[in-house]
């Protein structure tokens, strides 16, 4: 029967999830925190259930924390090396949805550099569908383990306000963030250089910084991002030296902030170009590791949860052949 708390076949972004629907997710992935610090961490609670990893970009803790997260429920797990599949031949996403789909997978966890891929290649396929990252567009789980090690340090979302500062521009996680803590009532900031923070964000109900010092002043969280350089295409910074010097996380800048601020940042970290590793490895206030942990707590409850919605949902749908659409 499908959870009437999420009554979703796919979790594609956050962007249009209702404030109950974010913390019914948030809530299930709380609980399966216990069971990840465990020494017994296997249940049953996705026997039965095949996961099929997709990932059309390189990724560590993405697709590590989703094969932990189904394989600790007791789900089947197939992890598909694109580089070694016909999709390197030539195959198109489409005939590649259609022929996973012909096998009957349970979930199909996908990332992919293109921007609305994954929206596409849910419509073809008959089990729910994961975002594991799609082009510059969302990363939904990355927000949610975001929110759950915020809501666990500091015991709420609603009312603080969060500093976003950096490669706005071309990351998804920024998206999926703002969409998420602004629908929970967080004051959101973008601090970075012009080039790399889209004027329409404004838009988005956030405040939009250049001068770091100044964004980050009375802020509960400041969450760093990576200079996401294989998606540039141009000069967006003068050099990464400069950058560093303006809209590196270090010492002096970070003072500007609550003196109990959290640090985060998705990973991968580049060192001495978006954060000094003095300010990274401060285990009283970085959480950057806690993050990783909370990771693999979302998405054990997303795919949960997506898995037992999938009954109903595929007896209200026609299965989808290799001969259909």
């Amino acid at each position: 029967m499908t959870d009437a708390a999420f009554p979703h076949r796919h979790l594609l972004g956050i962007q249009g999830l209702t404030p109950p629907e974010i913390q019914h997710l948030l809530d299930l992935a709380d609980g399966h925190v216990d069971q990840c610090r465990g020494a017994d961490k296997a249940s049953d609670g996705m026997a039965g259930r095949t996961v099929i990893n997709l990932f059309f970009e390189n990724s560590t803790r993405t697709r590590t924390s989703f094969e932990l997260a189904a394989k600790r429920q007791g789900a089947e797990v197939i992890n598909m090396q694109v580089s070694t599949s016909s999709v390197a031949k030539g195959e198109t996403l489409i005939d590649t949805a259609v022929t996973l789909n012909a096998m009957h997978p349970d979930v199909l966890v996908v990332r992919h550099p293109e921007s609305g891929a994954v929206k596409l290649l849910a419509e073809k396929v008959n089990c729910a569908v994961v975002n594991g990252g799609d082009g510059s567009h969302e990363h939904p789980t990355q927000a949610l383990l975001d929110a759950l090690t915020i809501r666990r340090r500091k015991g709420r979302l609603d009312g603080l306000r969060v500093a976003i500062c950096g490669d706005v521009l071309h990351s998804r996680v920024a998206r999926s963030n703002i969409h998420l803590l602004t629908t929970m009532g967080t004051q959101v900031r973008l601090i970075g250089p012009r080039t790399l923070v889209p004027a329409s964000c404004a838009a988005m109900g956030v405040e939009v910084f250049t001068n770091m010092r100044e964004g980050l002043t009375d802020c509960d969280i400041v969450m760093m991002l990576r200079l996401q350089t294989e998606r540039m295409t141009g000069n967006f910074i003068p050099s990464v030296r400069e950058y560093f010097r303006f809209y590196g996380l270090d010492r002096d800048k970070l003072s500007r902030a609550r003196p109990d601020a959290l640090i985060m940042h998705p990973g991968p970290m580049n060192r001495g170009v978006e954060i000094d590793s003095d300010v990274a490895d401060d285990f009283e206030r970085s959480v950057i590791r806690e993050q990783v942990e909370m990771g693999v707590a979302v998405r054990m409850a997303v795919l949960r949860l997506l898995a037992g919605n999938l009954d109903q949902t595929r007896r209200n749908q026609p299965f989808v052949g290799a001969g259909g659409a």
